[in-house]
């Protein structure tokens, strides 16, 4: 065929489509022109490639008779050891060498100095006090660290070893087991707000001779009566009361208890005394920290003794748990909203302070706590909350969501987390919803990471996936889901930063893949039985943030087939 007939061929269908042409060709064209335009426009690329979610963790390549293989999270893959912790240099020491673990006294020095050359800007986060909406209190690094100077040496000098601390979230909860690391003394961490009859059982069962408490809250009289052992007590005093004489000893007391005060402890000395910590070269030996971990109502709280290892461990995961460039640092404000007698929370809350993030403390944090009111007077960025606050701020928000606008635009936001894997972005439709939000903070809008944890054996709310993506939307921020144990230092396996995913009708939930302190596996129990195509069983736990190498969580569970860690069926709905 000659060029001249399909030149001729060509013009003739041409004028055969345009003789054709109506206004309905026109609408269909514009259609399909928009649509093409729509879909190029508002294209997004996922945060993280699919392939890394579709399997999170690794399994052993053998595995034994009754277990499932070995499982360890992507950032420490089997033929690498386990993160033990914090790869502290010495000063003068060579970037490239390898650094020591360290414990609770390098977390402080680091808050203090900043960090090492070559690791970001030298500056330092602040530590600050929350009293309400109107007045936040900052406090200087160098007068928390005389704090912690002068309080070690009166503790010690008393003959003080082992010092329970029952306090709500304060500077001076954090500056007391500070001080227990830097003088050799055991630190004791009292869940906060516990009866009478718990507070002696805690006492009695730690073997504790000193006691840091807030006046009102601590049963002094009966505690001096049931538990003989108590040598020292140190009250934490507010400003309001202060002009009262807290030293004197009740009547029938014998004097067997030195009472003091904070206030009196400090001021006794020199302003200028203890301004400086010990030398870094101080090789005591440190002490293990011990918390209580609390099961349903009513049973008996289990007493676990960490070593400080397991705590930098702890610490050292949660560092690499997150991208590089979202990891806590200078520009964060962390915001404990949980009790810091919780492992999790406390492990947060070091995170925090060795990456150089200012934090926070408001003692109305807690269990049940309100997170417009735990963040009031402050703006986070990086929260740590309990389940029961996170499900009562999403039912609070999602109970506004009732117009057909609200709920088109909660749609296009899911849509955007579960389809295309990526935060919700700023549009018109999106903007909607804003004023339904929860006013997280006196600056709305700057939270961009948020903490929860299921605590194994407790009566927490368990938090769905559909919950879990809501909340992301409602706060604007980042959401990690996190297993907690009671013998696990900071988290057991928790979810990673760009998991948006939600299966199914999103009604259920898991904790994503071991954090790289520690490593899974699955055991026969009376209810399942690992085979070869199932594996369900009791949850295994080992790992250096482990205290005593191994624990058994008492609780079954299973390994879904992106590898990521939940519940068997039937453990808690």
């Amino acid at each position: 065929m000659s060029v001249s007939s399909i030149l001729t061929r060509l013009d003739q269908e041409l004028s055969s489509l345009v003789s054709q042409w109506n206004a309905y060709s026109t609408g269909i064209a514009t259609a399909l022109v928009l649509i093409l335009t729509y879909a190029v426009m508002t294209r997004v690329e996922p945060e993280i490639h699919p392939m890394l979610l579709a399997r999170q963790a690794q399994g052993s390549p053998v595995r034994q008779e009754g277990e499932s293989p070995v499982y360890r999270g992507s950032s420490a893959p089997h033929g690498l050891p386990l993160n033990t912790g914090l790869n502290v240099k010495e000063p003068g020491a060579s970037k490239w060498s390898q650094g020591r673990d360290g414990d609770l006294r390098d977390v402080w020095r680091r808050a203090v100095s900043g960090p090492p050359d070559g690791e970001g800007a030298k500056a330092t986060g602040r530590i600050l006090t929350v009293f309400g909406s109107e007045k936040v209190v900052e406090h200087k690094l160098e007068t928390i660290t005389r704090q912690i100077r002068l309080v070690g040496q009166h503790i010690a000098s008393q003959g003080g070893s082992k010092v329970a601390i029952y306090l709500p979230n304060s500077v001076e909860f954090m500056a007391t087991l500070f001080a227990c690391s830097f003088y050799d003394l055991t630190a004791i961490l009292l869940p906060y707000d516990i009866t009478e009859a718990e507070v002696i059982s805690m006492l009695q069962r730690s073997g504790a001779d000193t006691v840091v408490t807030a006046p009102g809250a601590f049963p002094f009289d009966s505690v001096v009566k049931s538990y003989p052992s108590l040598r020292q007590l140190i009250w934490v005093v507010d400003e309001g009361n202060q002009h009262l004489d807290w030293n004197e000893i009740p009547k029938g007391m014998g004097g067997s208890v030195n009472v003091s005060t904070w206030q009196d402890i400090l001021n006794d000395n020199p302003a200028t005394a203890a301004g400086d910590l010990p030398e870094p070269g101080d090789k005591s030996q440190i002490k293990d920290v011990i918390l209580f971990y609390q099961y349903k109502s009513g049973a008996l709280e289990e007493m676990v003794r960490f070593s400080q290892g397991n705590l930098v461990s702890a610490v050292s995961a949660q560092l690499a748990a997150v991208p590089t460039r979202a990891r806590p640092s200078q520009a964060d404000l962390f915001l404990p909203a949980a009790s810091l007698s919780s492992s999790y929370t406390l492990v947060l809350t070091l995170t925090a302070l060795f990456s150089n993030a200012s934090v926070a403390f408001n003692s109305v944090a807690g269990p049940s706590a309100d997170l417009v009111l735990a963040t009031t007077g402050v703006a986070p960025t990086v929260v740590v909350a309990t389940p029961q606050t996170l499900l009562k701020t999403h039912n609070e928000s999602k109970g506004k969501t009732t117009s057909l606008i609200s709920q088109l635009s909660h749609w296009v936001q899911t849509r955007s987390l579960i389809q295309e894997g990526a935060m919700p972005a700023s549009s018109f439709l999106a903007r909607y919803n804003d004023s339904l939000r929860p006013e997280i903070g006196n600056t709305p809008g700057k939270l961009r990471l948020l903490y929860v944890a299921e605590a194994v054996g407790t009566d927490t709310p368990l938090l769905s996936e559909s919950v879990l993506s809501d909340l992301r939307i409602f706060t604007g921020a980042r959401v990690l889901y996190a297993l907690a144990a009671p013998k696990v230092a900071g988290a057991v396996t928790q979810t990673q930063y760009h998991d948006y995913r939600m299966q199914g009708d999103g009604t259920g939930s898991h904790f994503g893949a071991p954090v790289s302190s520690t490593e899974i596996l699955l055991k026969d129990s009376p209810r399942h039985k690992v085979t070869d195509t199932n594996y369900t069983g009791e949850i295994v736990v080992r790992g250096p943030a482990v205290a005593g190498g191994e624990a058994s969580l008492g609780v079954d569970g299973t390994m879904r087939v992106d590898n990521c860690l939940a519940y068997a069926p039937g453990v808690k709905k």
